[in-house]
């Protein structure tokens, strides 16, 4: 029996998942069931997985949905603790998979995730965001439903009393760990599970992202709201907050036109989100979507494992 499964969801990812598959060579749990949800890719990203030895899972693109492709993974998987990644990510340290499957040994615990950061080509807003998202302290007992998976675990005999939800249109991460809470369980954020992940888009990207889960977050929230106030209040101080940490690093000038469209993409996509489909409970409006403020972000703590030294 592996050690764990691992589901990778995958669209046209050639010019990623080796990197991902590279980081998983490199673990300290090193018997681990891959499994590849591939929606429909039209380039090798199906056959570099087989070929590394993953089992393929095919689903129409006319089928995908988030929450679809997770459930299709996790349904394949023969273990019950199952990390899930995306196929533009990949793993800082070897023993990534070790620290974010360390939390199952409470039985409590049904659901943990990991720390992300952007690489240094990403947009600084989108760093930012990361950064904000994802604390340099790890987490046992979190007591809001904040996760996302992109670098994730979950136990598999709880996914089986409550599966993710397939009419999401994004945020099936949320939804599920909202029922996990509800229901008695622990989750747990483990800020040693550190991935980078990938996210070169562009401003019509990043707009149909945060639509996208704005829309879903209202499903999920029905009673929340993001009003014209609401916009001009995130978007103003956000920038703000970008452009002083941007010139604190001194990248002001080299940042300040992408800091100016990102933002501008994610909160005018957040409010045409919930146009188209209530306060909101304060812990999570904070979470998503209030800035660090002027102060610097902890550093991270220091490692006696050393980091994955990639292939260029």
């Amino acid at each position: 029996m592996p050690d764990c499964s691992l589901v990778i969801r995958a669209f046209n990812e050639a010019a990623h998942i080796n990197r991902l598959l590279e980081g998983l060579s490199r673990q300290t749990l090193s018997n681990v069931e891959v499994i590849l949800v591939d929606s429909g890719s039209t380039d090798s990203t199906a056959d570099l997985a087989g070929a590394a030895g993953a089992k393929v899972v095919h689903i129409p693109p006319a089928e995908f949905t988030f929450g679809r492709s997770l459930n299709l993974g996790l349904a394949a998987a023969n273990c019950d603790l199952v990390a899930i990644a995306s196929a533009h990510v990949y793993p800082v340290y070897p023993d990534w998979l070790e620290r974010l499957l360390e939390p199952f040994s409470d039985p409590q615990v049904v659901l943990t995730y990991g720390k992300q950061r952007a690489p240094a080509s990403s947009c600084f807003s989108e760093q930012q965001v990361y950064q904000r998202w994802y604390p340099e302290q790890s987490d046992s007992r979190q007591t809001h439903p904040f996760c996302n998976n992109a670098n994730a675990a979950v136990r598999r005999s709880a996914w089986k009393n409550h599966p993710y939800d397939e009419t999401l249109t994004g945020l099936e991460d949320l939804a599920w760990a909202k029922w996990a809470l509800a229901k008695g369980h622990n989750i747990a954020y483990v800020a040693e599970a550190e991935i980078i992940h990938i996210h070169h888009e562009k401003l019509r990207g990043v707009y149909n992202r945060y639509q996208r889960e704005a829309m879903a977050f209202k499903r999920v929230y029905p009673e929340a709201h993001f009003n014209l106030y609401d916009f001009a209040r995130m978007i103003s101080a956000n920038i703000a907050s970008d452009l002083w940490h941007a010139l604190r690093q001194r990248l002001l000038w080299k940042s300040a036109p992408a800091i100016c469209w990102y933002r501008a993409a994610q909160f005018w996509g957040t409010y045409q989100g919930y146009r188209r489909s209530l306060e909101w409970n304060w812990n999570l409006r904070q979470t998503f979507y209030y800035p660090h403020g002027m102060e610097m972000p902890d550093k991270p703590s220091a490692r006696k494992i050393k980091r994955i030294q990639y292939k260029e």
